[in-house]
């Protein structure tokens, strides 16, 4: 079980960071943190409707796997005295 532990405590720390880089990279909708650091002067420069698109999906299936690993070390921790 503690290599499980393990095992999950990494991807959780890997998904993480990938996670905050995926937000990062999304294209700012206006009005936000992103237009403070010059996000809004960067629109000619933003990314077509398809990598946009691959671009949610990608963070939408980390973010799954993101929880799925918190939730696995709870259960692990939970159960883990008995």
């Amino acid at each position: 079980m503690d290599i499980l532990q393990l095992v999950l405590q990494v991807l959780l720390g890997i998904t993480s960071l990938l996670l905050t880089l995926l937000i990062l990279l999304h294209k700012g909708r206006g009005g936000g943190l992103s237009d403070m650091f010059g996000g809004g002067m960067s629109s000619a420069m933003g990314s077509s409707g398809l990598a946009e698109r691959n671009l949610n999906r990608f963070t939408i299936i980390l973010a799954l796997v993101w929880f799925v690993a918190i939730v696995a070390l709870g259960l692990i921790t939970k159960f883990q005295g008995i």
